[in-house]
């Protein structure tokens, strides 16, 4: 069961007209192409995909690069949104979008129920968190990533014992609790369960009975402490094949926020980037795209990924991503930026630390990033100087025009 419903509210203004897990990263992907490369690289090929906010940009994008299987029962990936069966309404909680399609599971039949969430940025073999979840005879097993105990109140921390056996969760903890095995580290949830079937089905029943805000990592996985076998996943014990030895291991990023996303975009970068997307073993998958080869015409390109379809004349383009279709004018130069899809960038404009969402537009001798800011209101700013430009909007068209001679 993939949560893909999430508004994303701190990733405004690019899940303005679309969900989180539907936001475009590193140029040709969605956020949730990950997890369910993770999912389809692991072997496992029966997804449910919940959906629920501005739905239709995801949708789309699941119908046009998420077609498989056909004749085999348990080879699909299905678009859920919700089906109110057990009363009017939206999702209230993760564990209430699970308990209003309890009749997919029952139906199916599977002996374990994986509860992923859709919007984080990862690599995972699964198989070694079900094999774990096997070993110790688990009711629920949650993935885990070890952080610095001076970083961890921000985060959602699992207290275990020696054996991984979760003794305690707390939310935001002012002294977070740190691992029995290194106690310079305390064990962060990422919100990833495995569940036995039976057991997962009387819980839902029992929360849906009940007064609450009906979620997994809130309301269903505490009360089980102490009454059941709940165990901790280490995230960094998770080996991937075509790991490189420049990544960071056990890389996973919550892309929540504008400066987050940004960040995990430069990532991607650079000789020896920390997350690789060049992993023929694992592969990242996406849709196709039916745009040229990029076309790159006396232009100075360093630490660049440039999408299809790309025209790219007398520019220059440093440390930045370029999504598919996207036109550079002569003069321009684009620098620690994120452009996606189908942007068009004036003659002589100087981008620094801009986000272009899908379809914008900079004209001529315009100044936009972090010096500049965007005083005339045709874009955000986040907290750190980040200028986002919204999806077809035109950026700064009262910007501050640069002196050409």
């Amino acid at each position: 069961m993939i949560m893909a419903g999430g508004k994303g509210e701190r990733l405004m203004p690019l899940t303005a007209v679309r969900s989180k897990p539907a936001v475009p990263f590193g140029g040709k992907y969605r956020i949730v192409d990950f997890v369910l490369s993770n999912f389809v690289n692991s072997g496992l090929s029966a997804m449910y995909v919940l959906v629920q906010y501005k739905s239709q940009s995801l949708i789309e994008h699941l119908r046009e690069s998420w077609r498989i299987g056909g004749r085999l029962r348990q080879h699909f990936i299905t678009v859920v949104p919700p089906q109110m069966r057990s009363r009017e309404g939206w999702y209230e909680g993760t564990a209430d979008a699970v308990y209003q399609n309890l009749n997919l599971i029952e139906d199916f039949g599977p002996g374990l129920v994986a509860v992923f969430g859709a919007d984080h940025i990862y690599r995972m073999d699964l198989t070694h968190m079900i094999d774990f979840h096997l070993e110790t005879e688990a009711d629920v097993t949650v993935a885990a990533l070890p952080v610095p105990v001076e970083e961890a109140s921000g985060f959602g921390i699992v207290e275990v014992d020696r054996s991984q056996r979760v003794v305690g969760f707390e939310e935001k903890p002012k002294r977070p609790k740190p691992m029995p095995q290194d106690p310079s580290r305390a064990f962060s949830s990422m919100g990833n369960y495995l569940f036995r079937t039976d057991l997962l089905i009387r819980l839902l029943e029992r929360d849906a009975s009940r007064p609450g805000s009906h979620d997994f990592g809130r309301n269903i996985i505490p009360e089980l402490i102490g009454t059941h076998r709940v165990f901790a996943y280490d995230f960094l014990r998770n080996r991937v094949p075509g790991v490189k030895p420049h990544e960071e291991p056990g890389y996973w990023r919550d892309v929540g926020t504008l400066d987050a996303y940004w960040r995990a975009n430069m990532d991607l970068l650079g000789e020896r980037p920390v997350f690789d997307l060049r992993n023929a073993e694992w592969p990242i998958l996406a849709g196709t795209y039916d745009g040229p080869m990029a076309s790159v015409v006396r232009s100075e390109l360093d630490e660049a990924m440039v999408g299809q379809g790309c025209r790219i004349v007398e520019a220059q383009v440093r440390r930045s991503v370029i999504g598919r279709g996207v036109h550079i004018e002569p003069g321009a130069l684009v620098e620690d930026s994120v452009i996606l899809d189908g942007v068009h960038i004036g003659a002589n404009s100087r981008l620094r630390r801009v986000i272009a969402d899908r379809f914008s537009s900079v004209p001529a001798d315009r100044d936009i990033g972090s010096d500049t800011g965007a005083a005339d209101g045709s874009c955000h700013v986040s907290p750190s100087g980040l200028v986002v430009i919204p999806k077809e909007a035109v950026a700064g068209e009262r910007a501050r025009l640069r002196q050409v001679s």
